[in-house]
């Protein structure tokens, strides 16, 4: 699922569950460790607000929009790896020839990447991760966590975390420790760039934004996990809602 259609999806439920979050007070099962996780998510949200989004507006201001797209596409390939790698332990075949193309022809032709041609010619993106390959095998998401800095994740998905950096090419691809820490720092800095969007809507429609933002988390790791099952399944239950009260 692209970008924007996972901004999309963060923002509709981040609009009900603010409305919803004046009303629902109950302690949610899935967050028995609620007082450590505010705890840091208010570390993260001060680190966020003084570091991260300065940083991403300067990033975003000095940067031109195809150099920009540019590094996004970048880094899009490389975590084609990620991406291929999971489909394989997840058995899905066709998913798995759809990003080994991508990786082979964006890799060759695309310059490393920096040009998405393989989208061009109808080889769509599968984003995978080994969270999402441990959920496809049955394993519960667990206790929700907020680790510092990385934000919402799970005791499912935290080590998971892991796995993929470990099998990220960006680990391995340079010989120098300093260089392979600046890709990364420069990976984040463009994500959080393309989301500078989705914090200002945040900030205007959640009454509680932390409650918000995990709600809008289980909402798309179930989404990502079931291939979007879980969402067109929600739908058909509000269409048979809206057809009994014709």
């Amino acid at each position: 699922m692209g970008m924007a259609r996972r901004a999309l999806l963060l923002l509709l439920v981040l609009a009900l569950a603010g409305c919803a979050a004046a009303q629902r007070r109950a302690p949610d099962p899935r967050d028995p460790l609620e007082p450590i996780n505010r705890a840091v998510f208010s570390f993260n949200d001060g680190f966020d607000r003084h570091f991260m989004r300065p940083v991403a507006r300067g990033y975003k201001a000095i940067t031109p929009d195809p150099v920009e797209q540019g590094v996004r596409n970048f880094f899009a390939n490389l975590g084609d790896v990620r991406n291929l790698l999971n489909d394989l332990l997840q058995l899905k075949p066709t998913e798995a020839l759809d990003d080994f193309g991508r990786l082979t022809i964006n890799s060759t032709f695309g310059l490393l990447g920096v040009f998405d041609i393989a989208t061009d010619v109808g080889l769509e993106r599968n984003d995978e991760d080994f969270g999402q390959t441990l959920g496809y095998w049955g394993v519960p998401d667990g206790p929700y966590l907020v680790l510092p800095i990385l934000g919402p994740s799970s005791l499912r998905d935290a080590p998971s975390l892991y796995v993929d950096y470990r099998t990220s090419p960006q680990t391995y691809a340079v010989h120098r420790q300093w260089l392979s820490n600046t890709l990364w720092a420069l990976n984040f800095t463009s994500v959080r760039a393309e989301l500078l969007g989705v914090s200002a809507v945040l900030d205007d429609v959640a009454f509680d934004r932390y409650e918000s933002l995990r709600d809008a988390w289980f909402e798309r790791r179930a989404f990502q996990v079931s291939d979007g099952a879980s969402a067109k399944s929600q739908d058909e239950e509000l269409m048979d809602e809206l057809d009994q009260l014709d």
